[in-house]
């Protein structure tokens, strides 16, 4: 396969590839710079007689260099660009530990209601009082499932999260006299990568707990770190290696005695909700992704919601604002210090997003308690699927069963000439987004596959088809179908090193 002067592959079989670009039905497109022109715009106006602006020395003296394109033009172009998004509505997206499952159209139109969708953060609250009926009612749906005593709702994403839970043990340190002293914060390898940023951001040294020979906390280490200057703990559970932890309720009764917190990262939530608590694994704080537990999109077109639920010990200390019913029935934000005197403050102008809060509810709501616990279910039965589907060929990192995903090493690729990043630019080619590569770093060469509770039989089975396929070509010794790829993307592999180091944010005529 040759290359145009674009970057793009072309058809070896094509008599004249250079035409169009375009492959079958999926059009080539460049940039808008590329597709419209300076000189031309795709609406007529007649020209204005002798108008005198307001602008004086600010008024323009040259074009903004903008392009125009007609309407059809336009159309066009984002057709285009959007047929070469993958997304889960096109496949399994079995990207580890990040969840990302179907989002259902009914949380869309529950978004979309009038009165929710245009609600506004400085309306008077006489007239959002249903929108705050949903949000203590959303909060009610996260205190049952976690049973935890409050929750947090106004972080706006799952670091943003992390630090609301990590500000609370702060504050909760300092109101006993014991910030200088109590300092440390033990972080597993298998955490998520934000847990030590967030601890580190808050002004706590990081001190590291490997991980044992089975991928989970090696509790010999653990306990030779324990100590009175031990602040919390920050352990993600199931953990980045798709297992759970077996040993967390002494792991967190170990940091009580010691006078620590211990702060779990929710993000792999979806593989325990309505089978177990996290009050009764003695969490004192955890945030909650609700893209990846309850459905809502990932960013959702503004900011997302990373609610954080806390232990009685950690309350007095929550974020403002909040809501609370009155003795009057109606519900009310309590937004001063003095209404809350041992808040640690606030995290964000205003309260969280509402879009996110309802398309939640409306899921856990559609669900009820037995469907939240079904989904926990299917996600680890599926990923369990995959795993025996897989682990003849590929190379599980661990044995026995995961949780909600599965994990592999690069063994399984030694002496092909083959990496892990080939294989997973081979996937491309196949119609698949990659799953996630070389995380968790305590795994050499890791491929971490969640394909949630939403994918039926026949989609686990394309997937594994496929995953199966590419394996007996490595070994097979089909070394460039793997190092060339992806071969039919609408572009050829990328330094992304050098795109995310140097990116060419401008676009100008002679690139």
């Amino acid at each position: 396969m040759s290359m145009n002067k674009t970057g793009r592959p072309t058809s070896p079989n094509s008599s004249n590839s250079n035409t169009s670009f375009g492959s079958a039905l999926l059009q080539d497109e460049g940039l808008l710079y590329e597709v419209g022109s300076i000189d031309k715009t795709g609406v007529d106006l007649e020209k204005l007689n002798d108008t005198k602006t307001r602008l004086g020395d600010m008024e323009r003296t040259k074009t903004t260099g903008l392009v125009g394109l007609s309407e059809p033009e336009t159309l066009r172009h984002y057709v285009r660009l959007s047929q070469k998004n993958y997304a889960i509505d096109l496949g399994l997206y079995p990207l580890g530990s990040c969840t990302m499952k179907h989002n259902p159209r009914l949380n869309e139109k529950l978004a979309r209601l009038p009165g929710f969708a245009d609600v506004h953060p400085l309306q008077p609250l006489s007239t959002v009082q249903g929108a705050l009926q949903l949000m203590q009612e959303l909060s009610d749906w996260l205190l049952q499932i976690t049973g935890m005593d409050s929750v947090a709702l106004s972080p706006k994403a799952g670091a943003h999260g992390e630090m609301c839970g990590m500000m609370a043990i702060r504050a909760a340190i300092a109101a006993k006299g014991e910030l200088q002293t109590r300092k440390r914060v033990l972080v597993p390898e298998s955490a998520h990568g934000t847990n030590p940023a967030t601890a580190a951001a808050c002004g706590f040294d990081i001190d590291e707990i490997p991980a044992n020979a089975n991928g989970q906390v090696d509790m010999e280490v653990f306990r030779s770190k324990l100590g009175n200057d031990v602040a919390a703990i920050m352990l993600t559970n199931p953990n980045t290696c798709g297992l759970f932890e077996p040993d967390i309720k002494e792991i967190a009764d170990l940091v009580h005695e010691y006078g620590g917190y211990f702060y779990c990262d929710g993000a792999n939530l979806n593989a325990i909700m309505g089978k177990c608590k996290v009050r009764d694994l003695g969490v004192d704080a955890m945030h909650i992704n609700l893209h990846k537990t309850f459905s809502t999109p990932h960013g959702g077109g503004g900011p997302g919601a990373g609610p954080t639920v806390l232990s009685a010990r950690l309350s007095e200390f929550a974020p403002l604002p909040f809501v609370r019913k009155n003795d009057d029935g109606k519900l009310d934000m309590i937004e001063h210090d003095e209404q809350a005197p041992n808040s640690f403050g606030r995290m964000c102008a205003f309260h969280g997003q509402m879009g996110m809060f309802v398309r939640a509810l409306a899921y856990m709501m559609s669900h009820g308690g037995d469907g939240l616990q079904q989904v926990s279910e299917d996600a680890v039965l599926n990923a369990n699927y995959l795993l025996a589907r897989l682990k003849n060929h590929l190379s599980p990192a661990f044995e026995g069963h995961c949780m909600h995903e599965a994990l592999f090493d690069d063994s399984f690729l030694a002496d092909t000439g083959v990496t892990t990043l080939d294989f997973a630019k081979a996937l491309i080619d196949e119609g698949y987004h990659p799953m996630t590569m070389y995380f968790p770093l305590v795994v050499h060469g890791a491929l971490l596959v969640e394909p949630t509770e939403t994918e039926s039989l026949q989609s686990l089975d394309e997937f594994a088809d496929t995953m199966l396929e590419l394996a007996k070509s490595v070994k097979s010794g089909e070394v460039e179908r793997f190092t060339e790829a992806p071969l039919k993307a609408p572009l050829r592999r990328l330094d992304e090193t050098l795109a995310a180091r140097k990116p060419v944010l401008r676009w100008t005529q002679d690139l």
